[in-house]
Parts: C-alpha cells; sequence; structure tokens
C-alpha cells in the first residue's frame, strides 16, 4: 500500500502546488506587468489617427499605456470629475482654465494648434466661401442651408456656437431653419453632412484624415478665430487618490518635451502636417 500510495499522494500534492500557483499569477494585477492610465480625450485627437502614431512611441519611451477613451471636451471633462480619468487632453481653453480653476485639475500645459475649417458642398448653395467665419454663418442661416451641428459640448461645438454668436444668432434662443443636431463626433457629423450635402464646422485634422468625401470642400479657412489649441492637465489626486499621479504627470512632460512635440510634428496625412507643437519651453 505504500509503495502505491506514495505516487498518488505525490501527484495531488503537485495538483495544488500548480493550482496555487496558477491562482496567485492570476491575482497579480495587469497594471503591475505593464502600467496603464486612462486618458480621456476627443473625438478630434483619435479619429485623426493622431493617438496611433503618438502612443506606441510614448509606450516605448516611458513602458507606460495610455487607454484612451475619445469623446466630445466636455464629455472628457466631466470624466476628470468624476474621477474616471487619470488625465486628460482636450481642447476647449476656457473650459479647461475653469477645470483647474474649481480644482479638479493640477495644471493646463499647452501642447499643440490645428485650426477649424467650415466645410460645405463644392456648389457652395449658401456662397460662404472666403476667410471670414461670422460672415459665412450669416449666409447660412439667411440662405436657410443645411448645417450639421455635433451638438454634443465637444471642443467643436463650443467653438462652434462661439463663431453663431459672432454672427448674431442666438442658438439658445431659435436655430436657423436648416440646422441639424446629431449629438455626435466629429466622424460621423462629417458623414452626415457628406450625404446630406450640408455645411458643418471641423478640427482640420479629422478633415484631412477623413475619407469619405463626396463633393465636400473647405469653403472657409484662414479666419484667425479658427484657431484651435490643445492642452492636457492631469486630473487631481487631491480629489481621488486612485489617480495615478506620477504615471499620468509623465504622459503629460513626454508631450510637452522635444521627443513628444517632434513626434507631433511628424504626424503627417499625404504630406500635410495635421497638428503643430506650441508646449511652453
Amino acid at each position: 500500500m505504500k509503495t502505491l500510495s506514495r505516487p498518488w499522494v505525490s501527484r495531488r500534492a503537485l495538483a495544488a502546488f500548480g493550482a496555487a500557483l496558477w491562482l496567485g499569477l492570476a491575482g497579480v494585477p495587469a497594471h503591475a506587468q505593464s502600467p496603464f492610465i486612462v486618458v480621456a480625450s476627443t473625438t478630434s485627437t483619435e479619429q485623426s489617427g493622431l493617438f496611433g502614431h503618438l502612443l506606441p512611441l510614448f509606450k516605448a519611451a516611458t513602458g507606460t499605456e495610455a487607454r484612451v477613451v475619445a469623446v466630445g471636451t466636455g464629455q472628457a471633462l466631466d470624466m476628470g470629475r468624476r474621477g474616471d480619468a487619470d488625465v486628460v487632453f482636450v481642447h476647449d481653453t476656457a473650459a479647461e482654465e475653469k477645470f483647474v480653476a474649481e480644482g479638479w485639475g493640477l495644471k493646463r500645459l499647452p501642447v499643440m494648434y490645428n485650426d477649424f475649417v467650415l466645410i460645405g458642398p463644392a456648389a457652395d448653395p449658401a456662397k460662404v466661401k472666403g476667410r471670414d467665419v461670422a460672415a459665412a454663418l450669416q449666409k447660412i442661416a439667411a440662405a436657410g442651408a443645411s448645417f450639421v451641428s455635433r451638438a454634443d459640448k465637444s471642443g467643436t461645438h463650443a467653438a462652434e456656437l462661439r463663431y453663431w454668436k459672432l454672427a448674431g444668432l442666438d442658438m439658445a434662443a431659435a436655430k436657423p431653419a436648416g440646422y441639424k443636431e446629431c449629438g455626435c463626433g466629429m466622424g460621423p457629423a462629417l458623414n452626415i453632412a457628406a450625404s446630406t450635402g450640408s455645411y458643418l464646422l471641423s478640427d482640420r485634422g479629422t478633415w484631412l484624415s477623413f475619407k469619405n468625401r463626396n463633393d465636400l470642400t473647405i469653403l472657409v479657412e484662414g479666419d484667425t478665430r479658427l484657431f484651435n489649441p490643445y492642452g492636457v492637465i492631469v486630473v487631481n489626486p487631491a480629489k481621488y487618490p486612485h489617480v495615478k499621479q506620477a504615471l499620468a504627470q509623465g504622459f503629460a512632460d513626454w508631450l510637452v518635451s522635444p521627443a513628444g512635440q517632434a513626434a507631433i510634428a511628424s504626424y503627417k496625412i499625404g504630406g500635410e502636417q495635421l497638428f503643430f507643437p506650441n508646449a511652453k519651453p
């Protein structure tokens, strides 16, 4: 019996040891093996392809994985306010400064800029082509031309509302006849405009990466009011102790470093640069 029981006991012990080892390895948090942060950012940085270019370079340089949640700027800042992100990377300077002033973020660092452009059908039924965005919107409203608004509290939507105000229209009181709200990201809004022959405001980066243009074209550009800056803000760990401050700060610091700024400048589509670095020395 002894000679038969010893192998059975040995196999049983070995199986128990293996199970314990497997359970121990399974219990190791994923971030202990591969550190990561959650980045709340905009659809424009995602849909333009910029993150697909930047994030592998960031991980190679730091060993940290950045997991992006791409939503409108307003939603991204709300994620920061709820503690659902470690860092926000967005494009609405006034809203970003308010976010910091209210104590939700540590400091806004300027990272880059591009510009907004007014897109519309090549036939330009409202005759808006030129450099004055306010005058163009006045013409669209007067003609009752079709216009697609993201209407999603994004940085682009906030900018659009500012331009309508400059054009003398109070969108909270009454909207022009052809005004359509999609409540969607930049890519879907462009698809709707392409299929309906509508005007809309887009960031240049997403427009350059957009393939389904049909007869859409840039009609208004070059107005200094179309300037579109982006900033990065680490969420305040005093509000949410689970925020990975050191890793998030590493992401912000890399974006504004010479390496990060060079990576932003090097991202091009068809030989055209989409974003321009503007971090302060």
